[in-house]
């Protein structure tokens, strides 16, 4: 069964809803790209940006205590393993 990404991408920007995320029809691209460079910490200052590992721990942390439904929680944390995998 595969996610539904359009709801995880609405899911996603209440959980980061200072984000700005590229208007696109391709939900999948545009949560997978927007996971990676948080992951990366793009959105920081090269100087005080923290390592991956950091930042999959704040997001898995962030997710976890948010109101979402487990579902969407699960789904969101599965997408943020499988890109810090890729960036490994």
């Amino acid at each position: 069964m595969s996610p539904d990404y359009e709801k995880l991408l609405n899911e996603y920007r209440k959980l980061w809803n200072n984000r700005k995320l590229e208007e696109d029809h391709n939900a999948e691209m545009i949560l997978k790209e927007a996971i990676s460079r948080e992951l990366k910490d793009e959105n920081s200052h090269p100087r005080v940006r923290k390592t991956i590992y950091e930042k999959f721990y704040l997001a898995v942390k962030r997710i976890t205590q948010s109101d979402l439904d487990e579902t969407s929680k699960n789904a969101l944390i599965q997408m943020h393993i499988n890109e810090c995998e890729c960036l490994k």
